[in-house]
């Protein structure tokens, strides 16, 4: 059985690096497309350039034939005899100077011109009304508008990049909505299970006082349920520092070697009390000298959760077991525990934020819903992996670490 949980949980981390390399091979086949993502509007702008061009020559040429070589010459002498008071052969060496010896240059020029007058017009309307387009695609892209943006041909590339932004940002607006809908719900249940616990000590520490001559069995029952009960409160209050602490803080690891072994058996011994009273067992089953290079705390941190869920869904008088296996590149550490499986679509829900597994629970066995999600923060930040499985027969968690 426990080789077969190692199995699947290799089979997960395969699958996973296996979509790694899917995802790799996609942006290689983008890199190599990017090239022709503007093709239609590259030949666009070649198709659009040589029209002017070839419109600017038509209009020179017109030009040419109907204004340099037909009455242009006579107005031109005309008008510098008129001005300038010259003899006609004194105007005409002008304007043959002027005008014909410098023909080539004219010619330059006025195409210049022209190519320029033409070009501004109508790339101002082409690249106007792109940017028109684009802003209006924007503008349905920030909004709650369910119709996808749509751009000419030339832009499709895009088109998809803005239409896959605007899916991405309506999914990651849902899923903060739902993320502080469970929040609020929680912050409520909590508020409103602090008054159950506050209300007990205040009732058991207002009879003590109200009777000074009561019996010392009674008073020491009493005063072991108002400790209880306070130390409920506290552990309430700790989870709301639990919330903050998990929104504003960014995970900072301080890695040396730690002997995974001999923190596995310490921190199972930690929890004996817990076991005994539910008549539960856990076992390590791991090799001496097997070491990983990690956060002590934070990764303590991570198997204190894992087992703590362990614990309070398991069968009572089950045992728990918590086995590590390596290889070169891995180690794989395993709690497993004989419970009530944990239905398939809720297997991935259980690392978010603020999830219960069972909210039917009671808020003396239940906790914020932060624990498994804290844990897979710091796994994924150490390079490893969280996974579950789940079976009538057992329930596997499986953190995955680089090996030492």
């Amino acid at each position: 059985m426990r080789d077969k949980s190692i199995k699947k949980a290799q089979k997960a981390g395969k699958e996973k690096e296996d979509k790694a390399k899917r995802e790799e091979k996609k942006k290689e086949e983008r890199g190599k497309k990017r090239a022709e993502r503007f093709t239609w509007l590259r030949w666009k702008i070649f198709l659009l350039m040589t029209g002017i061009l070839m419109a600017s020559a038509i209009v020179l040429y017109l030009f040419y034939e109907h204004v340099i070589f037909g009455n242009f010459g006579n107005l031109v002498v005309e008008f510098l005899q008129k001005k300038f008071f010259l003899d006609f052969m004194d105007a005409r060496t002008i304007y043959q100077y002027t005008f014909r010896e410098n023909w080539g240059l004219l010619v330059f020029l006025g195409m210049a011109v022209i190519f320029l007058i033409i070009s501004w017009f109508v790339l101002m309307q082409i690249v106007t009304g792109y940017f028109k387009k684009i802003d209006k695609g924007m503008d349905i892209m920030l909004s709650e508008d369910k119709r996808d943006v749509e751009l000419p041909q030339e832009l499709r590339s895009m088109e998809k990049k803005m239409n896959a932004a605007k899916r991405t940002m309506e999914r990651r607006k849902m899923e903060t909505e739902m993320e502080n809908v469970r929040k609020n719900d929680l912050i409520t249940y909590l508020a409103h299970d602090l008054k159950t616990p506050l209300s007990s000590v205040i009732g058991y520490l207002s009879l003590l006082e109200e009777a000074p001559d009561m019996p010392s069995e009674q008073k020491a029952k009493y005063v072991g349920i108002a400790l209880e009960k306070a130390g409920r409160l506290e552990q309430l209050i700790d989870e709301f520092f639990e919330i903050t602490r998990f929104n504003l803080q960014t995970i900072i690891l301080n890695k040396r070697k730690i002997d995974l072994s001999y923190m596995l058996r310490q921190m199972t011994d930690e929890f004996y009390p817990i076991l005994e009273e539910q008549g539960k067992k856990a076992v390590v089953e791991a090799g001496e000298d097997i070491f990983i290079y990690a956060d002590a705390d934070k990764i303590a941190r991570v198997f204190n959760n894992i087992l703590k869920n362990a614990i309070a869904y398991s069968d009572r008088n089950s045992t728990i077991r918590v086995c590590v296996t390596n290889s070169s590149e891995k180690t794989f550490i395993q709690f497993i525990n004989h419970g009530d499986p944990i239905p398939e679509h809720k297997l991935n829900a259980i690392f978010e934020k603020f999830y219960r597994l069972d909210s039917s629970r009671s808020s003396s066995t239940g906790g914020a819903g932060l624990g498994l999600a804290i844990a897979k923060e710091i796994v994924t930040a150490h390079g490893g992996e969280l996974l579950v499985t789940s079976s009538p027969e057992q329930t596997v968690f499986t953190v995955i670490l680089p090996a030492w």
